[in-house]
């Protein structure tokens, strides 16, 4: 990618949950919901095969100030159904947008989603379907950059596409600082050293590991999604 644009044919995008929320508190604002399933449907189009994670911040955070009196396997787990609720309403979205598209839940629940069988998932991305990845990793104490970075590697992604509300990742936080600087490229152990907290430090450990680069990218702007899969220079590039 340093090199210039290329296309990627296989990638993990990670969304946050809030994104879907729009300008509403929390839930899930209709109208951003259809905006994001015709970016996917852009990207889609690219002919990359596309995975995804999303968060479940606009429903329930396991370590939200809602949750702070709960035993924490119990919070984390309603934050997993919460993460199964935002992939249907996408799926949803994207099939009424003439893409074809599976969710496989890491939690069993065989009426709405298939389990999660990774040589399934594999199978449903070379038939050119997009997959969500819901309910993390099944395990609560785990974050879904977590989850996005261990889907990522057993599917043998090219990118992790992790799509934020900044442009990249800056030295100090943009809004308090007008002054911070963004990183157009970083390593891994530079994240890690520099506290820099784009994700946690489970899930860049383990992109590391799997030599799975990660792309940071401000996915409010119209057509970064599309970017991001075609290999456009955007946002921050993190590997090696």
């Amino acid at each position: 990618m340093a090199g210039g644009k290329r296309k990627f044919k296989r990638v993990l995008l990670k969304l946050s949950g809030e994104v879907l929320k729009g300008a509403h508190r929390y839930g899930i604002d209709p109208a951003v919901l259809q905006q994001l399933a015709l970016e996917i449907k852009r990207a889609y189009h690219s002919g990359t095969e596309i995975a995804l994670v999303i968060g479940g911040g606009n429903i329930f955070r396991g370590v939200s100030e809602s949750a702070r009196d709960m035993d924490r396997s119990s919070a984390d787990h309603m934050g997993m159904l919460a993460t199964v609720i935002n992939s249907l309403a996408l799926q949803d979205a994207l099939e009424k947008n003439g893409v074809p598209t599976r969710v496989q839940s890491a939690i069993q629940m065989r009426q709405v989603a298939e389990p999660y069988i990774r040589r399934r998932a594999i199978r449903h991305l070379e038939k050119k379907r997009i997959v969500i990845f819901a309910a993390g990793t099944g395990n609560p104490f785990f974050s879904t950059d977590t989850a996005a970075a261990l889907r990522g590697s057993e599917i043998n992604a090219e990118v992790l596409l992790k799509a934020t509300k900044v442009d990249g990742v800056y030295d100090r936080d943009p809004v308090k600082h007008p002054d911070a600087r963004r990183y157009s490229r970083l390593t891994y152990q530079e994240v890690i050293e520099k506290q820099l907290g784009i994700m946690d430090l489970t899930a860049i450990t383990l992109c590391m590991s799997n030599n799975l680069p990660i792309l940071v990218f401000d996915a409010g702007i119209r057509g970064n999604i599309y970017k991001a899969v075609t290999g456009t220079t955007i946002g921050t590039f993190i590997q090696g």
